[in-house]
């Protein structure tokens, strides 16, 4: 079991309901490079997650909390730089809020169950969604299937 999961009372992959702790509860039971993602809206440098490549299958999940994000079966190569997926596991798995940093205008996507700090979604994907939820790889939990 990685640090993230041992030393967080709210990590689960059955447990839906909401999470809301302050950022001294987040500060002290997420590890440094996952709570600059999470909390302060962070983003790691392109082409540096493991995930971006992966084509095991399996169900990635938000690392802060456990919440199911996305099956692998949505992911797919995008060539951005981050791990993409068309489509999240459901709809209450996200928030989508608009995020005008950085003189654009997107839509941030965050867990729906903690709210971290995920990545972005863009109307640039493929069938059948045309959408691509580009997300940090530091924030992802990952489960084979059997």
């Amino acid at each position: 079991m990685d640090s993230t999961k041992s030393n967080n009372p709210i990590y689960s992959h059955t447990d839906t309901s909401k999470v809301d702790l302050t950022e001294a509860e987040w500060k002290k039971i997420l590890p440094e490079e996952v709570y600059y993602i999470a909390r302060q809206k962070g983003t790691e440098r392109p082409g540096t997650s493991a995930f971006e490549h992966s084509k095991e299958i399996g169900t990635y999940y938000c690392k802060a909390c456990g919440n199911a994000l996305f099956e692998s079966d949505t992911k797919f190569e995008s060539g951005c730089g981050w791990p993409s997926f068309y489509q999240p596991i459901s709809k209450s798995s996200m928030i989508y809020t608009p995020d005008h940093s950085h003189g654009m205008t997107r839509t941030e996507v965050q867990c729906g169950r903690c709210k971290a700090h995920l990545g972005h979604v863009f109307e640039d994907g493929p069938p059948p969604t045309g959408l691509r939820y580009c997300i940090n790889g530091v924030i992802l939990d990952f489960k084979k299937s059997k």
